[in-house]
């Protein structure tokens, strides 16, 4: 089994968080895999600035999930994925999705309906745990 570490961003701009809507339809947060010499950090801005065109600060780390998929271009290729993930702040509410990525839509979707758009549950609960760390950032 293959090992790969990713890492991304919830970005907060004001009450809406930043979502990516993919050629299939599904809507994730920008995430991708970590290159040498990078920390998981300088990796999420790097990511999300490739792939939505955001400029963003990092305000906390929320933690890392990890799942399994198997790749469909190989048979046999199952991937064992962990995705190190920060909330961040956006310093605009401009952005621009990566088409050569496969994103046809990037946009800040309102705080309440995040979780909801979400694909997969492991987003929505870091989604989920982004909303409350703000939360309580903001009091």
């Amino acid at each position: 089994m293959r090992q790969e570490i990713s890492s991304g961003g919830v970005v907060i701009f004001g009450n809406a968080i930043l979502m990516l809507k993919k050629y299939n339809g599904d809507w994730v947060l920008p995430k991708g895999k970590v290159e040498e010499e990078e920390d998981y950090k300088q990796t999420a801005v790097r990511e999300v600035f490739e792939e939505a065109g955001v400029k963003v600060e990092v305000l906390k780390y929320l933690g890392k999930i990890h799942y399994t998929f198997k790749n469909n271009w190989e048979e046999n290729d199952q991937i064992s994925k962990t995705v190190h993930w920060f909330m961040m702040q956006a310093r605009s509410i401009y952005c621009n999705p990566q088409k050569e990525e496969g994103f046809i839509e990037a946009k800040f979707v309102h705080i309440n309906r995040a979780v909801d758009l979400a694909k997969y549950a492991d987003e929505k609960r870091i989604i989920r745990k982004a909303i409350e760390e703000y939360n309580i950032l903001s009091t």
